[in-house]
């Protein structure tokens, strides 16, 4: 599969199917091996893009600082190299941020955003929120991202019937490069444009897993700020719908795009 070199690292990205373009946007820690289930959905009636951030995946690795700015710029670099645009744009969590950081900075790219289980900012609004972060980067320093790995898994995938997403998950996590992966959440952390997004005028599907970190009531209240936004719940689910419940996400989004879409 191709990259894009840009002035500081190669942007691993794959191109699945014809049709409107639709983009996936992994989260933390993620890469494009996790949209699986997506692209398989969706290749048969988009242009399916997926890419590896930087310092994720198979894209490059540099030194930090990373900012959710910045994963937005290189993605709006792989945009424009491919001449793709306005663009469906689908986040998870880290990717759902720099999908807002899109609409807001470059919204004639957007022809739809959806959200799944992010939001228009990552602001500790209590001792507890800033200790979660802390305890995540602790783990790291200290244990190592096979560790935290395991800890991810139990949390994220703890039903007997998701025994082989665990291990896959586990497989996956194992090769995060440390050094990358904190620069990415410290990238995060604090980062906000919640300010700006009753400005974004592209139809918006938020999508939340009635299991996930932040509650359903987050989504709503910054929804109700959106003129052209909207909510799908996704039930039995944790952070990582797309992988635990890919059927409910899939209908979601095809039943969504379908409105919005020429495909």
């Amino acid at each position: 599969m191709p990259t894009l070199a840009t002035d500081d690292l190669n942007i691993y990205y794959e191109i699945h199917g014809e049709g409107p373009p639709l983009i996936f946007l992994h989260g933390l820690g993620s890469s494009t091996r996790d949209w699986e289930y997506q692209i398989e959905f969706f290749a048969g009636r988009y242009q399916v893009i997926a890419m590896d951030f930087r310092g994720h995946g198979q894209s490059g690795k540099p030194p930090g600082p990373y900012s959710v700015q910045l994963f937005a710029a290189d993605t709006v670099k792989l945009l424009k190299a491919l001449n793709l645009g306005p663009a469906h744009i689908a986040g998870l969590s880290m990717g759902g941020m720099v999908a807002f950081q899109m609409a807001v900075d470059t919204p004639e790219l957007i022809a739809s955003l959806t959200i799944i289980n992010s939001g228009p900012e990552l602001v500790f609004r209590s001792f507890a929120e800033r200790m979660a972060f802390l305890q995540r980067s602790l783990i790291i320093r200290c244990l190592g991202i096979k560790y935290m790995a395991q800890v991810l898994a139990k949390i994220l995938l703890p039903e007997p019937h998701q025994k082989t997403l665990q291990k896959q998950l586990l497989q996956r996590w194992a090769q995060n490069d440390k050094k990358a992966y904190l620069a990415s959440l410290q990238a995060i952390t604090g980062w906000s444009v919640a300010d700006r997004i009753s400005a974004i005028q592209a139809p918006t599907l938020v999508i939340s897993a009635d299991q996930d970190y932040t509650p359903i009531a987050f989504k709503e209240a910054y929804i109700a700020r959106m003129p052209m936004a909207e909510l799908a719940i996704i039930n039995n689910s944790r952070h990582l719908s797309p992988i635990d419940q890919p059927e409910q996400v899939n209908t979601a989004i095809q039943n969504f795009l379908s409105r919005h879409s020429p495909a």
